[in-house]
């Protein structure tokens, strides 16, 4: 919630004399470092074991677990079925029956995707601008009318980030004045697009953070600075791609062309979700926000916890991967067994995590089909052992994949 609202005379982090010139303590930073990355090495290694239809599903998972948990963070309940349908449509995946495109979805994908697929392409304020229009294709956020592929204007105000009843306020961030955002974005601009002066996964979090702390939309800034942070955790995984940082010692396991070598995922693919494990930690990624905006431009505590997210980030992939093994084995073992078009989109859209068990009702909602006809299918199924019933009966009558 933004307003305006007059407050005492703060010192936010942009205000400090020495704005923007980041510090923070190296040494302590060297073995979190350590640590994602070998972890970073685990994955590819991992994922270079899989044939490329099982990475470009993992890859579809984990862009729709971005797509979805960055809204999510904002507030915003995207449509499952719509994400991972325009997700599919721009990466070429088969899954089967897609669901109707909606614009609001696909400008969140657009961004996601260009921020990752297109990370090598230099960051500028018409590519920010098209993010932003992109996110608010109707000039609206919610009901109220913004400014679109445009900086801010503050003719509201000062752009503060406000919680509380009225009256009773508490601003936890002001935002630099609207007339100085074409020089703050321009010396950000230029910043991220020069190379990196140290560990790349450094410049991400800082490239978070600074674009935070400009806060130059009216709305979508959460959205678009985590969009630019994933940009530059994928410059840096192509950088790693070319060998281990100096000093540190290369990871056991494979390689491949299409996972980015050990030392890095395929910068064209992810494999994991910055955001979905922000999401998990979302208090204390706004606690942390915070309290850098209120702090000296030593950055290192905010530094040290963007590591610990994006560390467990990574380790979280095993679930993911395991899923996508899982997928691939069941249809392994029935690829011999004919099924008709809705069948196979069901039984995908329950092996890619449907919440609850699956019944006749729900597949004839996933299928798009009449009750009779979802029986039917399922009865099939059923006959041929792909689906075993579950206890229970009627309507409520469950059933399970048999992998």
């Amino acid at each position: 919630m933004f307003a305006e609202k007059a407050q005492p005379r703060r010192t936010w982090i942009w205000q400090r004399p020495d704005w923007p010139q980041w510090r923070f303590d190296a040494a302590s930073l060297v073995e979190p470092l350590a640590q994602v990355h070998r972890a970073q090495g685990h994955l590819a290694g991992r994922m270079a074991e899989l044939g490329l239809a099982q990475r470009d599903q993992a890859t579809l998972q984990a862009l729709t677990q971005e797509v979805i948990t960055t809204s999510a963070i904002e507030g915003e309940a995207l449509n499952l079925d719509a994400v991972r349908s325009s997700i599919a449509r721009r990466l070429g995946v088969d899954i089967g029956a897609l669901a109707p495109a909606d614009r609001h979805v696909d400008g969140v994908v657009d961004m996601v995707l260009d921020a990752t697929q297109h990370h090598a392409q230099s960051l500028t304020t018409e590519r920010l601008f098209g993010w932003h229009a992109a996110l608010f294709p109707t000039g609206f956020s919610g009901r109220v009318r913004i400014q679109v592929g445009a900086w801010r204007n503050d003719a509201a105000g000062p752009m503060q980030v406000v919680s509380g009843p009225v009256g009773r306020e508490k601003v936890h961030f002001q935002a630099p004045p609207a007339a100085a955002l074409p020089a703050e974005t321009a010396a950000f601009l230029q910043w991220f697009n020069a190379a990196p002066a140290g560990d790349a996964l450094i410049h991400a979090g800082l490239a978070h953070l600074w674009l935070v702390t400009l806060h130059p939309f009216d709305d979508g800034n959460g959205r678009i600075s985590r969009a630019v942070g994933d940009m530059a955790l994928a410059r840096a995984e192509a950088l790693s791609a070319a060998g281990p940082p100096q000093g540190a010692r290369a990871p056991q396991g494979g390689s491949d062309p299409r996972s980015g070598g050990a030392w890095g995922l395929d910068p064209a693919q992810r494999f994991y979700s910055l955001s979905a494990q922000i999401q998990r930690e979302r208090k204390q990624y706004y606690d942390q926000l915070e309290a850098a905006q209120r702090g000296p431009l030593d950055v290192t505590p905010w530094l040290s916890g963007f590591l610990a997210c994006l560390l467990r980030a990574v380790q979280g992939a095993d679930s993911l991967l395991a899923g996508v093994l899982d997928k691939a084995q069941f249809w392994q073992r029935w690829a011999g067994t004919p099924m008709n078009h809705r069948q196979a989109a069901v039984l995908n859209h329950a092996l890619d995590g449907m919440e609850g068990i699956l019944t006749n009702a729900k597949w004839a909602a996933i299928a798009k089909c009449s009750a009779d006809t979802a029986l039917r299918d399922i009865g099939d199924l059923l006959a041929r052992g792909v689906l075993q019933r579950l206890e229970g009966g009627g309507r409520s009558t469950g059933y399970a994949l048999v992998s």
